[in-house]
């Protein structure tokens, strides 16, 4: 199964926001190439918030670029085998935790955003990653900081979507 195979599988199952979840299975079926950066009119990517429930935090990035706080995530690879595997990926590269395992019952949200030219969409498929006990972070060079916040402190520092990310996150926990 290809990795575009699997992504309208995983959005074909997933019950949640019914119109996005829409505009994604659209987005594949008109776009073979939607899965990758190259392709200009969106392309899904896929992330995950790294959370410590025992501790009541989450790990958010700095994200370099953006300048924002958000979840790890970022665009699928060719080596990627299915968009889970693409987040749990990203979340390992950009957060140095090992030991990382995806929360069970599949995506937790969809959240699609623009971004600059060429593209035009970033379709984000967003996991929860739970931290192994003893979890030790490492900075990458694609974030300029990397801090656990408290669940109570995320508002005060990311986005709404971050924010939804969260409260889906938990709900299912």
């Amino acid at each position: 199964m290809s990795l575009h195979d699997d992504a309208v599988r995983v959005l074909t199952t997933y019950e949640g926001q019914p119109e996005l979840r829409r505009t994604y299975l659209d987005h594949l079926a008109a776009h073979p190439d939607g899965m990758w950066k190259a392709c200009e009119a969106g392309h899904l990517t896929a992330s995950a918030l790294v959370i410590d429930p025992d501790r009541g935090r989450v790990l958010l990035t700095l994200h370099r670029k953006l300048n924002m706080w958000l979840q790890m995530g970022g665009h699928c690879e060719p080596g990627d085998a299915t968009v889970a595997a693409a987040a749990l990926r990203e979340a390992e590269e950009e957060s140095g935790v090992s030991g990382l395992t995806l929360l069970p019952g599949g995506p937790v949200r969809l959240d699609r955003h623009p971004i600059p030219a060429p593209c035009h969409w970033h379709l984000d498929v967003q996991y929860a990653a739970l931290a192994p006990s003893g979890a030790v972070e490492a900075i990458s060079d694609e974030s300029l900081d990397l801090r656990w916040f408290a669940y109570d402190e995320v508002a005060e520092v990311a986005d709404t979507s971050v924010v939804r990310l969260l409260e889906e996150t938990r709900a299912r926990l």
